[in-house]
Parts: C-alpha cells; sequence; structure tokens
C-alpha cells in the first residue's frame, strides 16, 4: 500500500518539478495549490503528468470560475479561472491547479484534452456555463444547455430569469423561442403565528 506523502513534502517536489512553470505553490486547508500562468498551463500539466516525482495519472475534476463579485468586488485580478483537481494513484496524492484566462472579453485557455482525455466533457461544461474557450479542443460546443440558448449561465453578472423562454406555439405547431415574459418579484414568506403553540393541555 503507497501511503500519501505529507502536504509539505509534495509541496517542495511540486516546486521542484516545475520550477518556472509555477507561478505560486500554496498549501492551505491540507491541500497544495498551483497557480500557473495561461501561456505556460499546457507545459505545466504535461510536467505534472510526466514527472517522476508527481506523476498526475488523473483528472478528476475540471470546472471554470468567474471571481466578478469575489471579496465583494474587490477582486482586482483576472475574471475567470479554470480549476482542475488531479489525482496520482502511484503516488497517493492530490493537487489542485488553477489558471487565470488573460483577457475578461475572451476568455481563453489552452484544452488539456492531449493530456488528459477525460477533459473533454469537463472542458465542453466550462465552456457553456461560463463561456470559457479551450483552444485546441476537437469539439467544444455546448453540452448542458439547449440549441437555442443565449449566454453563459453561471456567469455572475447572467439574469436569473435568462434572456429567452421557449414554448409550444400550437398554430405555428412548433417550439418557439421568444423574450422572457417572466415579471420579477420579491416573494415575502408567509407567517402564521398561533396563539400557545406547542403547549397543548395535557403536555408540559
Amino acid at each position: 500500500m503507497t501511503h500519501a506523502i505529507h502536504v509539505d513534502v509534495l509541496r517542495d517536489n511540486l516546486v521542484a518539478a516545475l520550477g518556472g512553470l509555477a507561478r505560486s505553490v500554496k498549501v492551505s486547508a491540507g491541500e497544495v495549490t498551483v497557480v500557473v500562468a495561461s501561456t505556460d498551463y499546457l507545459a505545466a500539466a504535461q510536467q505534472l503528468r510526466d514527472h517522476p516525482q508527481c506523476a498526475f495519472e488523473q483528472l478528476i475534476d475540471l470546472c471554470g470560475v468567474d471571481y466578478c463579485d469575489y471579496r465583494d468586488g474587490q477582486w482586482d485580478g483576472a475574471r475567470y479561472a479554470v480549476v482542475l483537481h488531479l489525482l496520482s494513484v502511484s503516488l497517493n496524492q492530490r493537487v489542485r491547479l488553477k489558471v487565470f484566462a488573460a483577457d475578461d472579453d475572451f476568455p481563453c485557455v489552452a484544452s488539456m484534452c492531449s493530456v488528459w482525455a477525460a477533459a473533454n466533457w469537463f472542458e465542453r461544461e466550462a465552456f457553456d456555463l461560463f463561456g470559457i474557450v479551450f483552444e485546441g479542443h476537437e469539439d467544444l460546443r455546448r453540452i448542458l444547455t439547449d440549441y437555442g440558448f443565449i449566454g453563459h449561465p453561471f456567469r455572475k453578472d447572467f439574469p436569473t430569469s435568462g434572456h429567452v423562454e421557449m414554448r409550444y406555439d400550437p398554430e405555428q405547431r412548433r417550439v418557439i423561442y421568444q423574450p422572457v415574459t417572466i415579471e420579477p418579484r420579491e416573494i415575502t414568506p408567509r407567517i402564521i403565528r398561533e396563539e400557545k403553540y406547542g403547549g397543548a393541555p395535557g403536555r408540559r
């Protein structure tokens, strides 16, 4: 059985393996997070997979992050990030890899499909929900939203009611899209107060 190495040892191994490819390698809450520049993202991923002290053979998860309202709007870094969780089965260790897209208006980073095949659907999901483009992905199209969907619903500035709605039109005998007709409203919960609640006769 392979025992997990201490996170501080893992951090030091990652620093040595990645060298200048890593912007930072930090330990927090018992986990190691590596941050790389978008220009070094692909090279860093290949090193994390192939270096003998890393050997992260498996991509467990990949997701997008929108830092638009992070720290109550005090965030001054790039808006969009991609976060990966990697696992080394052979060395029994994990790492979090984070990369920020350089352009907020057109967030784009390299695809990881050539490094970990499991990135395929994860990257399609991040593209669909956050609008992050993965350069080199051979089939980058929506995976969760409908064909006619407009926008990217996990962006912090996306309206909760959406932009368009879909309904069946009996006259045209087909499904049509139209602007959202739901009026935004505040819902105040109804509060019912009962006298002597919980104080029924015979109860102490």
